[in-house]
């Protein structure tokens, strides 16, 4: 059931875009390359793939997609590979590892990042987002802030639960941090457990949170996290719990919450800065976009088999109930 059309819009003013890009086509074979913590099949590369094919660009025609996939541990030596490919336009995606080691390997090739983790900002990657600073433009999105969000969301939608625990790991410190704060203001018991060793084992994670923590589970995003989606949301339901995550994919995958921007939509968007910087526009004349629509998605099938019923308040801000 949809009660809101969620239409994934950002707030830079550059909705021709797409209808430039048809009138210039580049000609010569666009080389794309990234150090992704997550496979290539996941949705948002599916998404940002698909969005180039609309934009004109056909894999081994006229586009090719340097993909390379790293451990916690290897981003450094993965963007060290791939300056030496020589790529046209470098992406950044994910954590904060991610846009410093492209940023380490090169001063002038174009970075297209995807903070997902972390504020570029904030940590003086970039000077400004209006304006961005010497090779490196993107998106952001916002996932410091919209931590604090979730744990108003599930204080508000699960009053009669006063406590929770939050899985954390390196990629996700600062959305903790932040949740932490904001729970402590709020009144909510929230219980941090940081994961370190991958894959991660969550069953002996759960057995550190003191028992009356350990009905309602708040998880973060970063790359393994989101590898991961699948065996969270099925750990939740064995483990009855109520589980809040950040992207709709876990929600898809049987989890009970999500709350957030939509990846996939923009990882579209980041194709579109990819074709701009084809077309001969610099990064620092792209401003750096944040997303402006989010959405929650509720998983009623999955409320059923864990044996609560959603309060109301959840499911009036619901964008979609999965049935």
């Amino acid at each position: 059931m949809e009660r809101r059309k969620f239409i994934a819009l950002l707030g830079s003013g550059v909705a021709g875009w797409p209808l430039a890009a048809r009138a210039q086509r580049p000609t010569k074979i666009l080389r794309v390359g990234t150090v992704g913590g997550t496979p290539k099949s996941s949705p948002q590369w599916v998404a940002f793939e698909r969005r180039m094919g609309e934009l004109g660009y056909q894999e081994g025609k006229n586009f090719f997609f340097d993909f390379l996939i790293a451990n916690a541990d290897e981003f450094e030596v993965g963007y060290q590979k791939l300056a030496a490919r020589a790529p046209d336009v470098i992406l950044a995606i994910g954590p904060e590892i991610g846009l410093k080691s492209a940023l380490a390997v090169t001063q002038t090739l174009p970075i297209v990042m995807i903070a997902i983790d972390y504020d570029p900002l904030a940590r003086g990657y970039v000077t400004s987002l209006a304006r961005p600073s010497g090779n490196v433009t993107g998106v952001v999105f916002q996932q410091v802030e919209l931590a604090a969000k979730r744990i108003q969301v599930i204080k508000d939608g699960f009053p009669d639960r006063p406590a929770a625990t939050m899985f954390w790991d390196q990629f996700s410190a600062d959305q903790w941090e932040a949740a932490r704060s904001t729970a402590a203001i709020l009144g909510l018991q929230l219980f941090g457990i940081e994961l370190r060793e991958w894959p991660y084992d969550y069953e002996v994670a759960l057995d550190q949170a003191p028992l009356d923590h350990r009905g309602m589970l708040v998880v973060p995003t970063s790359p393994f996290f989101f590898r991961d989606r699948a065996r969270l949301a099925d750990f939740a339901l064995r483990h009855r719990i109520v589980s809040m995550f950040v992207f709709r994919e876990w929600v898809d995958a049987g989890g009970l919450l999500s709350y957030g921007p939509s990846i996939t939509a923009l990882f579209g968007r980041v194709a579109e800065f990819v074709d701009r910087i084809a077309r001969g526009a610099q990064p620092a004349d792209l401003p750096i976009e944040q997303p402006t629509k989010f959405e929650m998605v509720v998983n009623l099938k999955t409320a059923k088999a864990i044996g609560i019923e959603l309060p109301t308040a959840i499911l009036l801000r619901a964008d979609e109930v999965i049935e």
